[in-house]
């Protein structure tokens, strides 16, 4: 077997976070700080282009504003208390229970743990979020490692984040299948040289992730919702339920050129 690890984006992947996690803390959080600025559904889909949350921030101050002024000497402190108070909030819906996880994925990664693979996380959203969602949600879940935030200095598409948990788990890029679901993400883990499945979301359903070797709606539950397949496995049988050991086989298969 020369598939050795799977290394998964959270936020989208793991947790449909996106929509009605961070966009309605950010709501929340301006609010709380007397800024009128309210970001519709829409308008974050656009927003997420850029990634990371306090340069999604920046990059909306500086085109639109928070609708009161921000003095420039003042930018750095009032992005920071933002996107911290954020944090709070959206740890807050997390631990409520209102983001339930997406379909298949604890299934999935019990079955990677189960064939004795490596397991990573790696997301731009803040190191508590991450540590929420992997060390209580998932905390069944063996993770070898769990890099997020500003671990990194370059964010998706860079793929600095991918190959820095190779490094730190000592593996190669075609010995790594990652998991993304939007077209940054595609983006940073083909520049890291992996196999990608894309599992797309209301957000990324529209996105060109055709880079992706494989594109399902999301993994799948035997017993609940199944997936619908929307690019690659090729010559593979589907049921909409993708298992660990089917894409370990399937990507191990390949010829050389495409590895």
């Amino acid at each position: 077997m020369s598939i050795r690890g799977i290394l998964f984006d959270q936020d989208g992947v793991i947790i449909d976070t996106e929509r009605d996690g961070h966009r309605v803390a950010f709501n929340r959080a301006f609010r709380e700080m007397g800024f009128s600025a309210q970001w519709d559904p829409d308008e974050y889909h656009r927003l997420l282009q850029t990634a990371g949350g306090k340069e999604r921030l920046r990059a909306y101050l500086r085109e639109k504003g928070f609708g009161r002024p921000v003095p420039p000497a003042e930018e750095d402190a009032v992005i920071a208390r933002l996107h911290a108070r954020k944090t709070d909030l959206f740890l807050q819906l997390l631990e409520s229970g209102a983001l339930p996880l997406r379909p298949g994925i604890r299934r999935f990664m019990e079955e990677a743990s189960g064939l004795g693979l490596v397991l990573g996380v790696c997301t731009t959203s803040n190191e508590r979020a991450a540590r929420a969602v992997t060390g209580t949600i998932l905390g069944s879940i063996r993770f070898d490692v769990v890099l997020a935030g500003d671990i990194v200095e370059k964010k998706k598409p860079d793929p600095e984040i991918y190959l820095l948990a190779m490094r730190r788990t000592g593996l190669a890029p075609r010995e790594c299948i990652i998991v993304e679901d939007s077209r940054i993400g595609v983006e940073a883990a083909k520049r890291a040289g992996s196999f990608v499945v894309a599992t797309t979301n209301a957000y990324t359903e529209r996105e060109e992730l055709g880079d992706a070797d494989i594109v399902v709606t999301c993994l799948g539950d035997p017993d609940g919702e199944r997936g619908i397949l929307r690019h690659g496995f090729l010559g593979m049988p589907y049921d909409g339920v993708l298992s660990a050991r089917q894409l370990v086989e399937y990507f191990d298969s390949r010829p050389p050129a495409a590895r």
